[in-house]
Formats: structure tokens, sequence, C-alpha cells
């Protein structure tokens, strides 16, 4: 028993040792990193554990050291500090306590430059935001505008003469303009002035003759829809060359009949027959024919009639008939950018006329020259 009592004893004393070792390591870890009085981050890192520090400066003995002779292990605490240990020269509770917290005008500082930061961001993100509409309101308004220019193109180019004379009143081409607006130019005191024309002409595929119209309206279905901006139409019909021959003005009468709002029912709510919707926010929609030198026709000959007007910059009427056709013809097509005819639909009276006068710089403007494969250079000698 006696000797099984002295090896717990034994053991005891050896893990008492091992234990005041690790703690002095601790305490001499700590004072001497809390000694680099000049290193501000040691002093805020280590500041909640300067308490602890201060009690570890107490476990040493008197200079003597411990009872067993060894001056470097503690053995027991001592109530009284060590001399020189704590506090280090210069430090006062008062001055640990403020290395240990963030003052108010800190946190203050912080804030509105983090305030400042998220501002910026949110400009950087805005301005991001605003040029990705614009490039997809660019990119809507430019495909719109290409694909029904491609649509007239196909159209133009197969233009035909009838060789049926004045007697008959049926056009070959015929261009009218309908309406005109001013706008001012963005930047400049100078003006443009849309032009909305009414354009008819015929072809024929081999023993069909067909009548195609272009035309803009605001509403077809209502009397007076004839404004800016609005919807280009396209108008399609046709009849056997038999019929063509004996009654020729009826591909145009039905043109008529479709493009005048006054001839539609109000409480029509269908469009009438052959003709299509092609593309909204339309500013303008004008054609200038040319002959076979490459000159805009500007006046009438033997077999077409070009009647010009001291008010208007276009013809205002253009009537080909017989053998006569343009040899080219210029088309110009006028699209609103999208959040613009929004606004504008918004409106009314005054306000959108006025609203409208200061939008030129959002109207996209496609123009493009289509030769005419059956001309007949004749009808120019």
């Amino acid at each position: 028993m006696q000797s099984g009592f002295n090896a717990k004893a034994q053991r005891g004393k050896g893990a008492k040792v091992e234990t005041e070792i690790d703690f002095r390591k601790t305490k001499v870890l700590f004072s001497a990193l809390l000694r680099r009085q000049s290193d501000p981050v040691i002093l805020r890192v280590f500041a909640p554990w300067r308490l602890c520090v201060k009690e570890f400066n107490g476990l040493d003995t008197a200079e003597g050291g411990t009872p067993n002779g060894d001056a470097s292990l503690p053995t027991t605490f001592n109530p009284q500090p060590r001399k020189g240990a704590w506090p280090p020269r210069g430090f006062t509770p008062s001055t640990l306590n403020r290395l240990g917290a963030f003052t108010l005008v800190e946190i203050l500082v912080v804030v509105v430059l983090m305030s400042l930061i998220v501002l910026a961001l949110m400009a950087v993100f805005n301005s991001t935001q605003a040029a990705f509409r614009a490039s997809i309101t660019q990119t809507d308004v430019l495909e719109g505008g290409r694909s029904v220019m491609g649509l007239i193109k196909n159209d133009l180019e197969s233009l035909t003469p009838s060789y049926l004379y004045p007697a008959n009143p049926s056009p070959n081409f015929y261009a009218a303009v309908s309406n005109s607006f001013p706008q001012t130019l963005t930047g400049s005191t100078a003006s443009r002035t849309n032009i909305m024309e009414d354009v008819f002409f015929i072809t024929r595929q081999n023993q069909t003759w067909k009548g195609v119209g272009y035309f803009v309206r605001t509403n077809l279905l209502l009397a007076g829809g004839i404004a800016t901006p609005g919807i280009l139409y396209r108008f399609e019909t046709n009849n056997s060359a038999a019929d063509f021959a004996r009654a020729s003005a009826n591909l145009f009468s039905f043109f008529n009949g479709v493009r005048n709002p006054v001839q539609v029912g109000k409480n029509n709510s269908t469009l009438p027959v052959g003709v299509s919707q092609i593309l909204a926010g339309v500013m303008s929609f004008k054609v200038r024919a040319y002959d076979t030198n490459g000159f805009w026709i500007t006046a009438g000959r033997a077999n077409f009639v070009a009647i010009t007007n001291v008010t208007s910059p276009e013809v205002i009427l253009y009537a080909f008939y017989s053998n006569a056709v343009p040899a080219a013809v210029e088309v110009e097509l006028g699209v609103l950018e999208d959040h613009a005819l929004q606004r504008v639909q918004s409106l009314g009276g005054v306000t959108q006329s006025n609203y409208l006068a200061q939008q030129a710089g959002k109207v996209h403007v496609f123009r493009q020259r289509f030769p005419i494969r059956n001309v007949d250079p004749s009808a120019y000698q």
C-alpha cells in the first residue's frame, strides 16, 4: 500500500511540474509581446489578455526562486506583483481601455466611407443599366428598320409597267404626301421635316397582276388617324391578267378604300382585308423617284406626273402611267425609339406635339435606293 501511494504521489508531482512549465511559457509569451509598446497591432490584439498576464506575473516567488532551488519555475501564487513587469512604462488603465475599442469618431468615419462606396457603386450600376437598355433599344430599332427596308426592296424591285394608257386611271407607280411634321434638330436651331407618304405600285407574276401599297396611320380604324408617330401598314391585292386588262383601276381603287380612315367603320375592330401592320413608331416615310440618268424627278413628262409645292421640300405627288416607271426609287424610313414612343402614347394634344418636336435625336433614319429592273428607257426619251 505504501509503495502504491508513493507512485501516485510521484505521478501527481510530475503532472504539476508540467502544468507549471506550460503556465510559465504562456506568461513569458504574453509578457514579451506586450513589452513591444511601439507596435499598436500587438497591443490591440492582446489587450483582452493583459489582466491574465498581470495575474501570471504574480506566480513568481521571491528573489530566491522555488524551494527546490530552481528560480526559473514558479510554484505558488504571489499576491505581490513582480517589480517592473507590469504595467509597461508609459501605459495607464485609461490608455489600455482606449486601445481595446473603436471610438465614436472612428465608427462615424467608417460609416461615411462605406456610404460613399455604396453610392459610387450604385452610380456605376445605374450607368451600366442605362447603357444596356440603350443598346437593346438600338438593336430592336435597327432590326425592325432593316427588315422593313428589305421587305420594301423585294416589292419595289418587281415594279412593272402596265402599258395601259391614261384613259385607264390605274397608275403603275403612285406616291402622295399625306402629312408632314417639323422637328428641331438636337443642338441646333435648324429643323427637319418628317414627310408621310402613301405609296402604291403594281407588279406582275406570270398571269397575275398584284397591287402593293404602303401607308402610315396612327389608327387605321378611326377617322382622322393621319399623324405622327404612326404605324406602317402594307396592303396587297391581286387580279388575273384578263381582269386587269378589263378594269385595271380596281387594284388602285382597293388601295384607296383601305388607306382612307373615313371609309373604315369606327366600330370595326379588325383591319381591312389585305392590310397588315408592319412597324410601329414611324416618324417619316417618303419616297423619291429617279430617272435613267440618276437625277431626282421633280417635273412630269408625257406618261408620268410629278407635282411640286413651294411649301414642301418634296414632290407632293407622283403618278406614272403606261410604259413609265421610275428607274430607281429611294425610300426613307424614320423610326422613333421604343421608350420615347411609349412616352408619346401617354401624352396627348399640344403636350404630345411639343414633346415630339424635341425628340429628333431619338429618331433612327433608314435610307436606301432600289433600282427597278423592268424600267423602259423609252419613257424618258
